[in-house]
C-alpha cells in the first residue's frame, strides 16, 4: 500500500490493544458496505422468482442477484419451530428459517436437495454450488406484533421497531468450506465477492428481504381484506439481527495476516485524510451533516449491559464536544482532520476516538474506497517458515515486534487463567477457566504472547549463528510460533497486543473487532463472551439499491427511541 510522505499510520501499540478494539466501530471500509457500493456500481439486478411460502407461513423462497460475474441465489426455507426450541445458542437444532447461498440459479432438484438438508444445518449434506450457510429465528418481540399490526391495516410502531431493529435473528452465518459447502477459493476471483466475507454479507442482506416479505405474507394471509405493506420508511428500519458468541473470536488470532490487511487498509484510509492541508468545501458539508445525524443515532443506541451502556453515554457526550470544536472553526484550520484526531485523542474516550476514525474518513471516498481492494490476501504467502534464518535474527524479531508478549509473567495464575479449546458438539471455539475446569489437555495454540516468550527462551540457549532449520528440529514445539513471528514481520497489525489467556481479558473484545469490520452497529453486550448486532438497518432494500444512495443511510437516525430498553429479549 502506497501512502503519502506525509501521512503517519496509528502505531500497532496503540491500534491494536484490546480495549481499543472493543471499541471498534463501521466505517465506510467495512465489508457490508463496500459490497452495496460495487453492486450499485455495477448495475446488479435483483429478483424473487420463486416464493412458494403456504398458508401457514412455511416452505421456500428464491431470491436471485445477477451481477456480470455471476448469479447467486438465496434460497430461504421457513419452518415450524416450537417457541420452546427458539434460542440464541449456536447449539440449537432447530430453526425458524434457514438458508442457503447458492453458486447461480438452482433447479428444482437443487431446491428438492437443498430442502432435505439445509434446515438440518450442520448435520446436513452439501455440494460446492453451497456458498453460504445460514439460519435465524423470529424476534420474540417483534415479529407477531409487526404481523398482527399490518394485518389490521396500520405500520407497525416505528419507535418499537428501531429500537428492536430486526424480525428475525441470525444463529450462524457459515461460509469458507465448513460443512462441506464451498471453500473460498470458488469465488476469490469474481468481484466484488473477492473480498473477505462479502459473500456472508450478500447473504444477510437478501435474508433481510425474505424476512420483511414473509411477514407481509403473513399479514395478507391473517386478513386479505385489511392487510397492508410495510410503508417504505418503516421497511427501512428492519435490519437483520445477530447473536455472536465465542465461536467468532479466534479468528483474528488464527489469521494474523488477514487481520493485519484489515487494519492497514483503515489505518491508511485515515492517515491520507490526517495527511489533507485542508478541508474541502464538499467534504466540510458532508461531515457537517454526517456528524448532526450520527448524534441523533447514537441516541437510538440502546443496551442493558452496564458495561456498554455508561460507554454509550460517554459516547453521546464525546460528539457533543466535537461537534463544539467542529462549530468553533476546526475545519477551517490547517490539517484540520489530522486536528480533530488529535483533540479526539487527547480529550475522548476509545469510543469516541474511534467513531472520530470513522467520522473522518466518512467524507472522502473518493481517496479512500479504493482501499477496499488491497483487503483480501492470500494467507498461504504467510505460511512457509524461512529455514536459513539464524537464531539471532528470529531473536531481533521477537525484540522488535513482540515487547508486548514478553512483559506478562505468565507463570502468575492470572496470565494463564483461560485456555481456548473446540467443542465436541459443534466445533466451536470455546474458552475453558484454567484452574477452575477440565479440559486444559485440549488447549488450542491460541496464547500467542506465551509462546513467544517461550520461544524466546529457548532461543537464548542456541547457538546465535544457527539455523532456524535446525533449531526446529531439535525443538518442533516451537513451529506455529516461529512461523508467525516470521509471517508477522512486515505486518504491522498482525498481532493483538495482549495476553489472551489473562483473566482481564474480555472476549467480546475481539468478536466486536471484527463484526466492526463486517459494518455491524447496535453492539448490544449480553456477557462478555457474547453479544447481540444489527446488519443492514437503514439500508436500501435489493429493489432500491439502484436509485439509492448506497452509504448514506449508515448515520441516519431511524425513528424516536422506544421509551426503555428492550434488549433483554430475544
Amino acid at each position: 500500500m502506497s501512502l503519502s510522505a506525509a501521512a503517519t499510520l496509528r502505531p500497532p501499540d496503540q491500534v491494536m490493544r484490546l480495549d481499543r478494539l472493543g471499541a471498534s466501530h463501521q466505517t465506510r471500509l467495512s465489508f457490508l458496505r463496500v459490497l452495496l457500493r460495487r453492486m450499485q456500481a455495477e448495475e446488479w439486478a435483483f429478483d424473487r422468482p420463486v416464493f412458494a411460502i403456504g398458508d401457514d407461513g412455511f416452505g421456500h423462497a428464491v431470491y436471485r442477484a445477477k451481477g456480470p460475474a455471476g448469479i447467486y441465489s438465496l434460497v430461504a426455507f421457513s419452518t415450524d419451530l416450537a417457541p420452546e426450541q427458539r434460542t440464541d445458542r449456536v447449539i440449537a437444532e432447530a430453526w425458524d428459517t434457514s438458508y442457503a447461498l447458492f453458486d447461480g440459479e438452482p433447479t428444482a432438484a437443487d431446491i428438492a436437495r437443498l430442502a432435505d438438508n439445509v434446515p438440518r444445518q450442520e448435520a446436513g449434506r452439501y455440494l460446492a454450488s453451497e456458498l453460504v450457510l445460514s439460519r435465524a429465528n423470529r424476534s420474540v418481540r417483534l415479529f407477531e406484533r409487526v404481523v398482527a399490526a399490518l394485518a389490521a391495516g396500520s405500520q407497525p410502531d416505528a419507535a418499537q421497531v428501531a429500537s428492536v431493529g430486526y424480525l428475525m435473528r441470525t444463529t450462524a452465518v457459515y461460509g469458507n468450506g465448513k460443512f462441506g459447502i464451498a471453500d473460498r477459493d470458488r469465488v476469490a476471483g469474481r468481484p466484488p465477492l473477492d473480498g473477505p466475507f462479502r459473500a456472508e454479507m450478500l447473504t444477510v442482506w437478501l435474508i433481510r428481504a425474505f424476512t420483511v416479505d414473509l411477514a407481509e405474507h403473513l399479514a395478507r394471509i391473517r386478513s386479505p381484506a385489511t392487510a397492508v405493506p410495510f410503508e417504505p420508511r418503516i421497511r427501512r428500519l428492519f435490519g437483520v439481527g445477530n447473536s455472536t458468541g465465542l465461536g467468532m473470536a479466534p479468528f483474528l488470532v488464527k489469521h494474523p495476516a488477514l487481520l493485519s490487511r484489515w487494519v492497514e487498509a483503515r489505518e491508511t484510509a485515515l492517515a491520507r485524510v490526517r495527511a489533507l492541508p485542508v478541508a474541502g468545501v464538499e467534504e466540510t458539508v458532508s461531515f457537517h451533516a454526517t456528524l448532526r445525524r450520527a448524534r441523533a443515532s447514537v441516541a437510538q443506541w440502546v443496551t442493558d449491559d452496564p458495561v456498554q451502556t455508561p460507554r454509550i453515554l460517554g459516547l453521546a457526550t464525546d460528539l457533543a464536544r466535537l461537534q463544539q470544536q467542529v462549530d468553533a472553526g476546526a475545519l477551517e484550520q490547517p490539517h484540520p482532520w489530522d486536528r480533530l484526531i488529535r483533540f479526539a485523542e487527547d480529550q475522548l474516550s476509545l469510543e469516541g476516538q474511534e467513531y472520530t476514525v470513522a467520522l473522518v474518513i466518512e467524507p472522502h471516498g473518493a481517496l479512500v474506497d479504493t482501499l477496499a481492494d488491497e483487503q483480501a490476501i492470500d494467507e498461504d504467502e504467510a505460511f512457509g517458515i524461512d529455514g536459513r534464518m539464524t537464531v539471532a535474527a528470529l531473536g531481533d524479531l521477537i525484540e522488535r515486534n513482540y515487547a508486548f508478549a514478553l512483559q506478562p509473567d505468565y507463570a502468575a495464575r492470572c496470565e494463564q487463567a483461560r485456555f481456548w479449546y473446540t467443542s465436541v458438539e459443534k466445533l466451536e471455539p470455546r474458552l475453558g477457566e484454567r484452574f477452575d475446569e477440565p479440559g486444559g489437555e485440549l488447549e488450542q495454540p491460541l496464547g500467542i504472547g506465551r509462546d513467544v516468550k517461550a520461544l524466546q527462551s529457548t532461543l537464548a540457549g542456541a547457538e546465535p549463528s544457527q539455523r532456524i532449520a535446525a533449531f526446529l528440529m531439535q525443538h518442533p514445539e516451537h513451529r506455529h510460533v516461529a512461523r508467525r513471528v516470521q509471517a508477522s514481520a512486515g505486518r504491522p497489525y498482525a498481532e493483538i497486543r495482549d495476553n489472551l489467556l489473562s483473566s482481564h481479558m474480555r472476549p467480546i473484545d475481539l468478536l466486536r473487532s471484527k463484526l466492526a469490520f463486517f459494518g455491524a452497529t447496535r453492539f448490544d453486550p449480553r456477557s462478555d463472551r457474547w453479544l447481540r448486532i444489527t446488519l443492514f438497518q437503514g439500508a436500501p432494500f435489493p429493489h432500491e439499491l439502484a436509485t439509492s444512495d448506497a452509504d448514506a443511510w449508515v448515520y441516519d437516525a431511524l425513528a424516536p427511541t422506544a421509551t426503555g430498553s428492550q434488549a433483554s429479549t430475544p
